[in-house]
């Protein structure tokens, strides 16, 4: 790797005592772990454009959060020898419900780039969806690849810069793309802007030329100048009609975005808040999930970004609706720690974890996942989404909670209505111990589990109103303490993965 995106030796690396980053990680076991080695490669400032996110980064942090709160219900003398961890997508067949969301300029973490990545998910066959700011050309990328090939797209002032892509995809083989939808300019990503960052002089745009590629170098700049901001849902029609290609709509969370991206003709939904890169203070993707599933009525497939790390992630996510969930971060961190190997042994790892959480859940295959899967954090109180007893479940049999305007279990009349009840809402009649949050433990139980490993996150949605402040349904008394926090004892930096 060149040294413009290898971390320079020093004199205090693999020092515990002045290198703030962790001891290396020998055998990588986890997601995290190739988190901890890629940082030891990457000079501080790649690093923090990698792993970054926009504002205070409450919402980088809350996609992990809410996962990690999650409780799963297992199944004891399941029968599976071997579940089937395959699904089906836009015709094509994944090996996992899993592939690798849109990330810029692979070269950043290693000089093969992303023919590399798709070499590797494919021999695993695992889709990739390339970035419109990929470091190499769509052609070089089809030519590594063997599973289904997705090409990510912002639209430019220039329409017929992105109606070229798009064709240029079509011709390569690419099976569908990925039209980002939240992104009328970069989000305030305030780690880059106080590193200065550019992205060195020998990565550029491979797919860009003339004024959409001018200033790119500096991404939040060139979005302003570049990126097209009266875009509107008519251009998901003329899109699908120049290329020929499904369109997905990606940057979801809203049960009105998901309605009108369906009405214009996706083909998809992504439901992502850009890893946390965005709009700081928007709700974690697994938040965000049943409400737009909910909206979407099945007509067409939900996909979930941000904040997956486990297997268990997955089936969460799966549980709730989706069809699959992309990784974004990881991918990169992986090229960074050991180039396409490592991105096979990454994925490896995640999906048979997947495969073991299945097992270990009682699914042989994934069209069985439903919110049952997920434990009832309250004695006698609904899973979202589950039907009535006795109800018939319609087709597709996704279960899953009623979108913002639907009254909620609990909640006394005449309040506004605060969106879909998350995992751990407190039955009719039973007072909220804490704010509704997945997984949110009853008043007086410990939380179970331990945070993932790095600095212990305080901030998101399960700590935005503050200890010690009333919360709505709480009585007249001791403050209502709500749910355990953590107290940030290093720079969040050493815990980020969106």
């Amino acid at each position: 790797m060149t040294s413009a995106t290898r971390r320079p030796a020093d004199a205090t690396a693999g020092d515990p005592a002045r290198d703030p980053v962790r001891e290396p990680v020998r055998e990588p076991l986890t997601l995290d772990d190739f988190a901890a080695l890629a940082r030891r490669e990457l000079p501080p400032e790649v690093w923090d454009f990698i792993a970054g996110g926009a504002g205070r980064e409450r919402t980088l942090a809350a996609n992990e959060a809410v996962f990690d709160a999650v409780r799963l219900r297992p199944r004891a003398l399941p029968g599976i020898e071997e579940p089937d961890t395959s699904v089906e997508l836009l015709g094509s067949r994944w090996a996992a419900p899993v592939g690798i969301a849109p990330v810029a300029y692979h070269e950043l973490a290693h000089p093969d780039g992303e023919p590399a990545t798709a070499a590797a998910a494919g021999a695993l066959g695992l889709p990739l969806v390339v970035s419109t700011f990929a470091s190499r050309t769509l052609e070089e990328v089809a030519r590594a690849a063997s599973a289904p090939l997705w090409l990510q797209l912002y639209c430019f002032r220039d329409h017929g810069t992105t109606l070229d892509l798009a064709r240029r995809a079509r011709d390569s083989g690419y099976q569908a793309l990925v039209l980002t939808v939240d992104t009328p300019f970069t989000g305030r990503r305030l780690r880059d802007l106080r590193n200065g960052f550019a992205v060195p002089a020998h990565i550029t745009p491979a797919n860009l030329a003339g004024s959409a590629a001018a200033g790119s170098a500096t991404p939040s700049a060139h979005s302003r100048l570049a990126f097209d901001r009266r875009l509107d849902w008519s251009f998901v029609a003329r899109l699908r009609a120049e290329s020929g290609l499904p369109v997905l709509a990606k940057g979801v969370l809203t049960a009105a975005d998901a309605e009108a991206a369906v009405r214009a003709g996706v083909a998809g939904v992504v439901v992502s808040n850009h890893g946390g890169r965005q709009l700081d203070g928007v709700p974690a993707t697994l938040e965000a999930l049943p409400e737009v599933v909910s909206a979407v009525r099945g007509r067409v497939p939900v996909l979930l970004d941000g904040g997956v790390r486990t297997g268990a992630d997955i089936l969460t996510a799966l549980a709730l609706g989706a069809h699959a969930v992309l990784v974004g971060r990881p991918a990169l961190y992986a090229l960074a720690a050991g180039g396409g190997p490592a991105v096979h042994r990454m994925l490896t790892l995640l999906t048979a974890d997947f495969a073991d959480t299945m097992t270990l859940t009682g699914h042989a295959t994934t069209r069985t996942i439903t919110p049952d899967t997920l434990f009832r954090p309250h004695p006698g109180s609904p899973v979202p989404g589950s039907p009535v007893p006795g109800s018939p479940v319609p087709a597709p049999a996704y279960r899953v909670p009623p979108h913002a305007g639907v009254p909620q279990p609990g909640r006394p009349p005449g309040l506004p209505d605060s969106g879909p009840p998350y995992l751990g809402s407190p039955p009719p009649g039973r007072l909220a111990s804490g704010p509704p949050h997945l997984g949110s433990p009853p008043a007086g139980l410990p939380v179970s589990g331990a945070p993932r490993s790095g600095p212990q996150w305080s901030g998101g949605p399960a700590s935005q109103l503050a200890s010690g402040s009333p919360q709505p349904g709480t009585p007249p008394g001791p403050p209502d303490p709500g749910p355990p926090t953590l107290p940030r004892t290093v720079p969040y930096t050493d815990r980020s993965h969106g």
